[in-house]
């Protein structure tokens, strides 16, 4: 069986180009808004000369975007053919930044995703002056984050305010809105925007990073993933192939070919009872204003996930390394685990071990909605590693 699913469109569509007709019609129909109009009007000569200055053809057929939260950084590198490299534009300064490192996982988390996207909207009348939307959540975000409100709605705008986007100022904004919408009209339809916890080059980032992993370490094969992408277009200025496999996890072009698993042997499906919810869905709470605690706090349950996924390690099937599995849960009104079910991954001995082990968490503090506790339906990602 094919382990890849599907791939993230970063480079596949890269050397479409359309018509001359194609290529004005874009521009022409971004223009047919007042205010971009405007902005084309004040802007375009500027980032022209500035492209003379630094050597780059105006309009760059190809934009590639790369965004770095705990930097504050966003580049703009740019090209005109398939063939030759990436040479980086500006970088620009992101004005503000929603939650932490790690994914965007579920709706309301104040998350900033991160992962591999494109742009899949041009807006010019945003509420943010304007935007340009980002495909989260994308194939490997759908697997691994919360399978009924992982959110939605991730944009690069303007306004220097965010819940959960990338800001740059409106100045910046204009920039980019030019420059993407040129590339669009040029043929490139997806605008691949690359999203990085750290600059992997920067020693500061990378400690401030080696720090937050001692803690989170189930997010250390993300950032693995993350950091060979970012390794391999330092190297070569070329995107790499970037897909997304049986399990959710990206696969990298350079990782893939040097890193093939041994098959794996599946163990024998038993027959499960399917499990009820003992809670009425009405009176599960989607909305709250504080989330349940773990007894201890996010380290203590940090903690327990670390020793849960070494605990079942030797239930892995036969010649796999590695299981990224998801188990939704509730905690009810009281502070209880009532409920567990493994959503994806693992197999039929692993999954009901683990559901057994959520189901027998200590009480937490329960969620919080209008200054009354309510049960909450809760989902995390529990990593099974075999040691190297």
């Amino acid at each position: 069986m094919n382990i890849f699913k599907s791939i993230s469109i970063t480079i596949i569509s890269i050397g479409i180009t359309g018509s001359i007709y194609g290529q004005y019609s874009f521009v022409d129909y971004q223009k047919s808004f007042a205010k971009v109009a405007d902005v084309f009007r004040r802007k375009e000569d500027t980032l022209r000369r500035q492209f003379e200055t630094k050597g780059l053809q105006w309009p760059a057929k190809y934009v590639y975007i790369r965004s770095f939260k705990y930097d504050s950084q966003m580049e703009v590198w740019v090209k005109n053919s398939v063939k030759e490299p990436f040479k980086l534009f500006k970088t620009y300064k992101i004005c503000a930044m929603a939650g932490s490192l790690g994914p965007k996982r579920m709706q309301g988390d104040y998350q900033v995703p991160e992962g591999f996207y494109y742009i899949n909207e041009f807006n010019p009348n945003s509420a943010y002056y304007l935007s340009l939307g980002l495909n989260y959540p994308n194939a490997s975000d759908r697997m691994l984050s919360d399978s009924l409100a992982p959110g939605g709605d991730i944009y690069i705008h303007g306004s220097c305010v965010t819940e959960g986007c990338i800001p740059i100022n409106n100045d910046q904004i204009e920039d980019l809105y030019i420059i993407t919408s040129y590339a669009r009209a040029m043929g490139q339809e997806y605008i691949p925007v690359h999203i990085f916890p750290v600059q992997f080059n920067n020693p500061r980032s990378v400690g401030y990073l080696d720090r937050f992993l001692q803690i989170y370490k189930s997010y250390r094969p993300l950032v693995t993933k993350l950091e060979a992408a970012y390794n391999f277009f330092e190297k070569n200025h070329q995107i790499p192939v970037v897909m997304v496999n049986s399990y959710g996890q990206y696969v990298i072009e350079d990782v893939q070919k040097t890193n093939v698993n041994p098959p794996i042997t599946a163990k024998a499906k038993t027959a499960r009872t399917e499990k009820k919810i003992p809670i009425p869905e009405e009176e599960i709470a989607k909305v709250v204003n504080n989330l349940p605690v773990f007894p201890g706090g996010t380290k203590a349950f940090q903690a327990f996930l670390d020793k849960t996924g070494n605990d079942l390690v030797p239930l892995l099937n036969e010649g796999q390394r590695a299981a990224y599995i998801v188990v939704e849960y509730i905690i009810d009104k009281e502070g209880k685990p009532v409920y567990a079910h493994v959503a994806k991954g693992g197999n039929d001995d692993l999954n009901e071990t683990l559901e057994k082990k959520f189901e027998s968490m200590p009480q937490w503090k329960p969620a919080i909605r209008q200054e009354q506790p309510v049960a909450m339906r809760l989902k995390q990602t529990v990593v099974v590693e075999a040691a190297p």
